[in-house]
C-alpha cells in the first residue's frame, strides 16, 4: 500500500484491510471483488489483484508462510527487485540491496558515479554497486 501512496494516506486502509484479513487464508480464501474494495480510493488495483494472487499461492503451496529464499518470494506476482529486497531484508534479516529514487541520488554522489536510476544502465550500476556494498 505504501508504493506510490503517502503514510499518512495508507494507514486507514492498513489497519481496516487487515482488520478483515488477518492472515494469509483469509485474504486466500476472500473473493476478488472483497479484496478490491478493501482497497478501493488507493488505486493501482493490479497490486491488490496480485496480492490475493500471492496469497492463494502462498497458501496452496506454502503453508501460508512468506518463504524467505528469495528465488521462491521472487517468484510470486506482484514481487519485483525491490520489493524482494526490501521484504527479505527487513522481515528475514537477508542482506539483499534496496535501491529507490533516495538511495540512488545517495549512492551516485556518494560514489561519484554519474547514473540515473531512470536509465537501464544506469539502474543496473547502481543495483550493482548497492549490492556489493
Amino acid at each position: 500500500m505504501l508504493q506510490q501512496t503517502q503514510v499518512a494516506t495508507a494507514l486507514p486502509y492498513y489497519a481496516r484491510f487487515v482488520e478483515r484479513f488477518p492472515n494469509l487464508a483469509t485474504l486466500a480464501a476472500a473473493p476478488i471483488d472483497d479484496v478490491l474494495h478493501a482497497w478501493a480510493g488507493l488505486g493501482y488495483y493490479r497490486r491488490a489483484r496480485q496480492l490475493h494472487q500471492a496469497a492463494n499461492i502462498l497458501v496452496r503451496e506454502h503453508e501460508a508462510r512468506v518463504p524467505d529464499d528469495p528465488d521462491t518470494f521472487g517468484q510470486l506476482p506482484g514481487v519485483g527487485r525491490y520489493t524482494l529486497a526490501a521484504v527479505l531484508s527487513i522481515g528475514f534479516d537477508r542482506p539483499l540491496a534496496v535501491l529507490d529514487g533516495n538511495v540512488a541520488r545517495v549512492l551516485s554522489r556518494l560514489e561519484g558515479i554519474p547514473a540515473s536510476i531512470r536509465d537501464a544502465r544506469g539502474a543496473r550500476t547502481l543495483w550493482d554497486r548497492a549490492s556489493s556494498i
